[in-house]
This record gives structure tokens, C-alpha cells and sequence, in this order.
């Protein structure tokens, strides 16, 4: 992922670009929230800056440890965690023709479970695109946002990665973190979003942070 591209999106595409955040955001939230946030019991002025201090920042859990996992998204509109894992069809070893990839939720904001996507989360926001691309690679795009490329393929470890461009760099794509302050529940203000990977040459962690 390159900042080059995402400067020329925000100029050419900024109606795609205001439906990923939308959905990227939004759709986690309960019903109930997206109701506070439209109310009319809003806290403004000074009472809003006292307000922000007795805030605390969410500490976020780190997933268990899985063969499978490929990467995670957390943002700060709450905890829960939405989860991408590699989905083995049994009888060959292999990626699943049809869904390489496994993506959802751990509510950590509820009782820590695992719970699937619903329809408009698969369709409309967090769910995957695949392409085959032969020889057990995959090209992956998210449904909200098909102008961000991911390849699922083996590394030289032997094992299967997501692979995306970090600082330019093909990395195997761990963690996407998204930072909002403010603005509103239709027009969220992201202050940016962050990519972690290693790369498969050095082993170090590489990270990239951009805004949208």
C-alpha cells in the first residue's frame, strides 16, 4: 500500500473512500450506540473538554495465538476485533476454493466470543473478495474497499501469509489499526490507519501509517 496511491483515491474516488470508513467503522457498533451517537444528549463546550480528560484509552487485547491466523483489524470505536484467519479445506490441505479466508468477530466488548459476520458486515464492509490465482495464491480485496490488494500465498517459511505493500515493501501483513477522534457517527474523524507486517527477507516488524 503505497501513500502515493491512497493521496490519488482521496482525490479521484472520495465517495469510496467515505463508504470504507463509513462501514468500517460504523457497522461494529450496536444499535444502541448508533442511537447515542444521533441523540440529542450530546456533551459540548467545556463540559465536552472535561469530559475527554476522565476519558481512558481502551486497552486492546491481543488474539490468542492461532496456526491459522492471518491478520486482525482493531479501531477504537471499541475492542471487538475482527479476525482473518486461513480456512484449510480438510481433504487437501490446501486454501478453500471457495473461502481461503475465515473473517470474524471476537466480541471482547461482550463475553470474549467468537461470533460470525452478519450479512451486511460480509456484504458491505469486512467481508473478502478471492480471486484464484493458481498455484495455491489468491488474490484477497476487502468488499468495501477493492483498490487495497492482498495476496494470499506460501512465504518461505512454507506457511500461507497475507502479503501487502508496506512503506513498498511485500510484507506479511499482521495488523491493521484504525484511529478515530471525533466527528460524527456518519462522518467519523480518522486520524489515521496503521499496517504492521514483517518482512520475509529481514524479519523485522515494518509499520506505516497513513490518512485517508
Amino acid at each position: 500500500m503505497q501513500k502515493k496511491h491512497y493521496q490519488r483515491t482521496k482525490m479521484n474516488n472520495t465517495p469510496i473512500k467515505l463508504t470504507f470508513l463509513f462501514l468500517f467503522i460504523n457497522f461494529t457498533l450496536p444499535l444502541s450506540a448508533a442511537v447515542n451517537l444521533n441523540s440529542s444528549n450530546k456533551i459540548t463546550g467545556a463540559d465536552s473538554a472535561a469530559h475527554k480528560k476522565h476519558i481512558k484509552s481502551p486497552v486492546f487485547p491481543v488474539p490468542p495465538a492461532d496456526h491459522n491466523r492471518l491478520f486482525y483489524i482493531q479501531r477504537t470505536a471499541n475492542i471487538n476485533t475482527l479476525i482473518y484467519d486461513l480456512n484449510i479445506d480438510k481433504k487437501t490441505g490446501k486454501p478453500d476454493t471457495e473461502t481461503p479466508v475465515h473473517a470474524y468477530w471476537i466480541r471482547y466488548n461482550e463475553k470474549g466470543q467468537k461470533e460470525e459476520l452478519n450479512y451486511i458486515q460480509r456484504k458491505f464492509a469486512y467481508g473478502l473478495i478471492t480471486k484464484p490465482l493458481g498455484d495455491d495464491r489468491y488474490d484477497i480485496r476487502f468488499v468495501s474497499y477493492k483498490k487495497f490488494p492482498l495476496t494470499l500465498m506460501k512465504g518461505a517459511d512454507g506457511k500461507y501469509h497475507i502479503f501487502a505493500s508496506i512503506t513498498q515493501k511485500q510484507t506479511m501483513l499482521n495488523y491493521v489499526f484504525i484511529k478515530i477522534e471525533g466527528g460524527s457517527f456518519w462522518l467519523p474523524n480518522v486520524i489515521y490507519v496503521e499496517l504492521k507486517g514483517i518482512d520475509p527477507v529481514t524479519g523485522k516488524e515494518i509499520t506505516e501509517r497513513f490518512k485517508p
